[in-house]
């Protein structure tokens, strides 16, 4: 008899349900909160797990978790060439050193990519684009702040007629850093650029589905949007 074809589900070695699992690393990576304060906040739900536990689960599934959400959301945002990518770099710690996490995110505040290097320079910046433009393809229009290292790569790539400069036109990638900020805050930093890399990965793609720009829509809405996502994130790996 031939072997059925039916992928097998990722949770199948593991006493927790999913659901419970789900939960966990929903928790830890979407609020700014510490591996205690998961397991504090599961155990008044009646749920005992050890946060090393909850360690654990964020490390083997929060990519896999991601990385469905991501194939999701780049097929619909492929068909888009509409678009307006915004490209900035922020300063991170890792291990007392400092080290750089480029991101691009779209015109509606959608996280596209994130990239950690050593260094912030034309061949960081390239690295950075290349790997933003093979996933989602070429935008109508990339605004940039002053750094020459995006001048030079995209010179290279030859769109530099599309790059836009200018003070404060950048606002939408700076405001994308602040909830990573927070995040970063309660994990009191990173200790490998590897750590950095997964974990900005991951909570990019988890805050891109639960962002439902309340602040523009009304309440009803609102929570129209909020029970979809939170019934979308229930179905994961399903």
């Amino acid at each position: 008899m031939p072997r059925s074809s039916k992928a097998r589900s990722p949770f199948r070695c593991f006493n927790s349900s999913p659901e419970v699992i789900r939960a966990a690393v929903m928790l830890y990576v979407r609020y700014p909160l510490s591996l205690r304060n998961v397991e504090d906040l599961l155990a008044e739900r009646g749920i005992d797990i050890c946060h090393e536990t909850v360690r654990f689960w964020w490390n083997r599934f929060g990519p896999m978790f991601a990385k469905e959400i991501k194939q999701r959301r780049r097929s619909y945002m492929r068909g888009f060439r509409q678009w307006k990518w915004h490209l900035d770099e922020m300063y991170v710690k890792v291990n007392g050193e400092q080290r750089y996490l480029w991101r691009a995110v779209d015109h509606e505040g959608e996280i596209l990519e994130s990239y950690v290097t050593k260094d912030r320079d034309k061949v960081a910046a390239l690295r950075f684009m290349k790997k933003a433009l093979k996933t989602y393809g070429s935008p109508e229009a990339i605004v940039t702040d002053g750094l020459r290292a995006y001048v030079s790569a995209m010179n290279v790539l030859g769109n530099l007629p599309k790059q836009e400069v200018g003070r404060h036109h950048n606002n939408r990638a700076e405001n994308s850093h602040l909830p990573f900020r927070r995040r970063e805050r309660a994990m009191l930093r990173f200790r490998k650029m590897s750590s950095l890399q997964k974990f900005a990965s991951v909570h990019a793609n988890v805050h891109n589905h639960f962002n439902s720009e309340r602040h523009l829509i009304d309440r009803p809405t609102y929570k129209t949007r909020r029970s979809a996502a939170q019934a979308e994130w229930a179905n994961l790996m399903a």
